[in-house]
């Protein structure tokens, strides 16, 4: 990991999952959260296809079709298809438990980003953030160390703001 080159093009497309991440993840709006969510994915699977960590980036593209069909139907049908899909390719490209963290990371993903909404759909995804720290850490993401270290942050913070405003609400309605 001391030869890692922090402007090679892999590293580039980390610092764009970065931005899109923060971004993603600030979003109050659960509709919002999912586009750019779907937009961080695609810049996260580019980033791990140049770095050769094909598992990940696999789990980034059915990500982002994931976020992109959540946007338009909460159908566990779908949803269980999306995981069924996930670990076959798992199974044909994940090699120990590195290899099969992102699928994890991925099928947790998925059935919050169709089963769960506000708090709960974000804490979910709060657990896969650590899933995908690990992941970037050991394949030599600059970008995506930072993200999901900054993405932890700044998700707790939203999380935090909801269940704040949510007890907020709940005080001036009684």
């Amino acid at each position: 990991m001391s030869q890692i080159d922090p402007f090679a093009p892999a590293q580039l497309f980390g610092y764009l999952a970065l931005v899109l991440g923060i971004i993603t993840y600030q979003q109050r709006n659960d509709r919002n959260l999912k586009k750019f969510n779907a937009c961080q994915s695609i810049a996260y699977g580019m980033q791990f296809l140049l770095l050769e960590n094909i598992p990940a980036a696999c789990g980034m593209a059915i990500s982002t079709f994931r976020s992109i069909s959540a946007l338009y139907t909460r159908s566990i049908w779908l949803a269980f298809a999306i995981i069924a899909a996930n670990i076959a390719v798992g199974a044909q490209y994940a090699h120990g438990w590195l290899g099969w963290l992102p699928i994890v990371g991925v099928g947790v993903g998925t059935l919050a980003i169709f089963t769960l909404e506000g708090i709960r759909m974000r804490l979910a995804l709060l657990s896969c953030t650590v899933m995908w720290l690990i992941i970037n850490i050991t394949s030599g993401s600059i970008g995506g160390t930072i993200l999901e270290s900054l993405v932890f942050c700044s998700a707790s913070l939203t999380i935090f703001r909801l269940w704040r405003a949510g007890r907020i609400a709940a005080t001036e309605a009684a």
